[in-house]
């Protein structure tokens, strides 16, 4: 997989009904107005509901001469919903039928226990009214119960997505990287130790590596110089190291990226477009997923066994913690899938929920050996594998393809092995390959010394062998 690196009308109800008088209306004053009064205006200059009509007797403190016929409004057309306006059926947006009155048999009975009841609900509503007044007796003598004005303190446990993050975005930075050139970028770091040494990842600091300016922002506000300490382009990872590095810092826990489960919860935290500090959730979609990514400069692609996510990652969340429920980064997202571009002008490609991270255990490696000494040091079978997109397994290339040098490497781990031109990897331990490129993230997960065995098929026959993956220093 390649990815980037990221009807008929109603008409209205009036505002109250018409007042039926029993006599004619008396004439008004000599001098007092007869024609309609104004609407009420809200702030916009909008007619205000509820504050009277043109011609509201309630409103000018003069009565109508008649009831007005109209009302009630007369009912809305019928319309039921979704049954293609045939005016049959039930449902949402039927029309309301009014029931039909009953016969006058029984009325008096009827009449009484109305009556009754509305004694029955006049003492217990006296019966409250007391007991709220005794119970509020104060100088207003209000018998008015009042809301609590607070409901209380929240709680935010640590293992909610609030506690996690309130512990996590303090040890979390935005990265600001300048060329000599002036051109530069934004991405996310997290706080590796209390040496100063911050885990991003390669792309987002590669324009500073020869002389270039390097920031990191704190959520607080303060701003650090950085340099670059180490970078491994294949690995996509990098350190940089704050100048002047505060004594306070608090390195994020690291979790364990091996015991991942698919379905387990994921918080981000990054810089998505430029916007510091941001948190968003999912879930880890799946596991040691072949994922070869670029910057979309042209240069060397890199290699993970990704741990897939849906937490919305966009650019910008580059080298930020992706961290499990508890708080412990699981791995550092590094690269998106994306359907095009858009998003806040710039034209960058934005997140459709296929997001991928580096599992924690081989960056924690990776970074480890860049402290150390500057360089990384990589895993190999030492023969090349052709990075045709397929489906068969990773085909070790044949004679003379891909430049002069030789297909097995003379003394290393594959040709120790047995292994030759044109047979076809299927398998690194349990881990089925089906390309080239997931062979290479594959064994970049491994360590240089680490024995696995390797499946592969030969002139239509499959056979299995254990190899010590060999090492490489820098990414030459």
């Amino acid at each position: 997989m390649s990815t980037e690196n990221e009807g008929t009308a109603v008409p209205p109800a009036p505002s109250a009904p018409p007042v039926p008088v029993d006599a004619p209306a008396a004439p008004a004053p000599q001098g007092q107005a007869q024609g309609p009064g104004p609407y009420g205006q809200d702030s916009q200059g909008q007619s205000a509901p509820g504050q009277g009509a043109p011609g509201d007797a309630a409103h000018h403190g003069v009565s109508s001469s008649a009831p007005d016929p109209s009302w009630p409004p007369p009912p809305p057309p019928t319309s039921p919903y979704g049954d293609g306006g045939s005016g049959s059926g039930g449902g949402w947006g039927s029309s309301y039928q009014q029931p039909a009155p009953k016969s006058g048999r029984g009325r008096g009975g009827l009449v009484a226990a109305l009556l009754v009841a509305a004694l029955v609900a006049g003492g217990l509503g006296g019966g409250l009214g007391y007991t709220l007044a005794k119970n509020n007796d104060d100088t207003s003598g209000s018998t008015t119960v009042s809301a609590s004005s607070s409901g209380g303190d929240v709680k935010r446990d640590p293992g909610t997505v609030a506690g996690v993050a309130a512990r996590a975005l303090p040890s979390t930075v935005t990265i600001e990287a300048e060329s000599n050139s002036g051109e530069g970028g934004t991405g996310t770091g997290f706080v590796f130790d209390k040496q100063g040494h911050i885990v991003t990842n390669n792309h987002v600091v590669a324009g500073a590596v020869d002389g270039g300016k390097l920031t990191a922002t704190f959520p607080s506000g303060k701003k650090y110089d950085a340099q670059v300490v180490g970078h491994a382009q294949g690995y996509d990872v990098a350190v940089i190291k704050l100048k002047d590095a505060p004594s306070d810092l608090k390195p994020l826990t690291l979790g364990d990226s091996d015991k991942v489960a698919v379905g387990d919860a994921t918080i981000a935290i990054g810089a998505p477009f430029g916007l510091s500090d941001t948190v968003t959730t999912g879930i880890i979609s799946a596991k040691n997923r072949p994922v070869a990514s670029s910057d979309g400069s042209g240069s060397q692609a890199s290699y993970m066994s990704a741990l897939q996510t849906d937490a919305s990652i966009n650019p910008g969340n580059s080298g930020g913690p992706l961290l499990d429920a508890q708080g412990n980064v699981i791995g550092i997202n590094s690269a998106i899938q994306s359907t095009g571009n858009g998003g806040f002008g710039t034209g960058q490609s934005g997140s459709i929920g296929l997001g991928f991270a580096i599992p924690i255990n081989q960056a924690e490696y990776v970074a480890q050996e860049l402290i150390k000494t500057g360089k990384p040091v990589y895993a190999k079978i030492g023969a090349s594998v052709s990075l045709e997109d397929s489906s068969g397994g990773a085909q070790i290339s044949k004679e003379g393809a891909g430049g002069a040098a030789a297909p097995v490497e003379p003394g290393g781990p594959a040709a120790k092995a047995g292994l030759k031109s044109g047979d076809v990897i299927t398998k690194l331990d349990d881990r089925v390959i089906d390309s080239g490129p997931t062979l290479i993230g594959e064994i970049w997960t491994h360590k240089p010394g680490d024995k696995v065995t390797i499946t592969y098929e030969r002139d239509g026959k499959q056979h299995t062998v254990d190899v010590t993956l060999g090492s490489r220093v820098g990414d030459n």
